[in-house]
């Protein structure tokens, strides 16, 4: 599942593609947003902006028009000149946004719609702050913890609604470079601890939407360990039975929550306390 800072460097580039640009083409397979394309017509509006919040990547149109998606598990965006092949098919293309320079396809995007920006505030309310936000608010991330006190902070960060942004790969990353235990509840930790946690995870959402010229890194891909070695991206994710990178010891893996993710985590490294 794609997460914040998949959903940031997307919005980024489509920004950099499209924003200023008029409309020439719209398509969609969503009925709704055919409907709104044949009441309120996209061709000719401008592209005024491209931005993420959360997992969320917004659109927005001149008129008072905003497109929101949602990538899920398998949605993705991408880029194209005119005329030039798709690397995709095109039965997986769900929205079609094209400018005189360059066409934005979404490919298999489950969640579409188009707001106002009054629709898209109240929308996105519920939200907790966005770890890539440049207002970020820490204090804020710790108090909406706190209200989840019975609860295991890995379930506590995959909640949209106390920090936007974390999926389950920067879960399990974040918690590992925090050195601390995934299935503590929020009532065992204290402020010290969240709000290492807290950092950490902005940390490394930050790290992960630099530009190459920024890292001055030729390693591409998401990578928390901070090596070059492609073979060690990740300290934890996806590594059960296999050494850890510190300590040697094998890494753990669960399944846990309503969705059944896995959890991975180092048992030395991260001490239940």
């Amino acid at each position: 599942m794609p997460e914040g800072d998949a959903i940031f460097r997307a919005a980024r580039t489509l920004h950099r593609a499209l924003a200023g640009s008029r409309v020439t083409r719209f398509e969609s397979v969503f009925p709704a947003l055919t409907r709104v394309d044949q009441d309120r017509p996209l061709a000719d509006r401008t592209v005024e902006s491209v931005a993420s919040r959360g997992k969320h990547l917004l659109m927005t149109f001149s008129g008072d028009l905003i497109l929101r998606t949602h990538m899920r598990m398998h949605g993705s965006w991408h880029i194209y000149r005119p005329g030039e092949r798709w690397q995709r098919p095109a039965r997986d293309m769900r929205i079609l946004v094209a400018t005189g320079d360059f066409v934005a396809v979404a490919f298999n995007v489950p969640i579409a719609e188009f707001l106002t920006a009054r629709e898209m505030s109240r929308q996105l309310q519920a939200l907790g702050p966005d770890l890539l936000a440049d207002g970020f608010d820490s204090a804020d991330v710790r108090q909406r913890m706190r209200t989840r006190p019975d609860e295991a902070i890995a379930d506590v960060l995959l909640n949209q609604r106390i920090v936007a942004g974390i999926g389950n790969v920067f879960k399990s990353e974040i918690l590992f470079i925090a050195g601390v235990d995934p299935f503590r509840t929020v009532a065992r930790l204290s402020e010290e601890e969240l709000a290492r946690i807290i950092d950490t995870a902005r940390t490394a959402l930050r790290a992960n939407v630099l530009t190459r010229s920024q890292t001055l890194s030729p390693a591409l891909g998401r990578r928390t360990t901070r090596s070059l070695n492609p073979r060690e991206p990740l300290w934890v994710y996806g590594r059960g039975g296999k050494p850890c990178l510190k300590c040697g010891a094998p890494i753990s893996a669960k399944k846990t929550g309503l969705d059944a993710r896995l959890t991975y985590w180092c048992p030395r490294c991260q001490k239940s306390g």
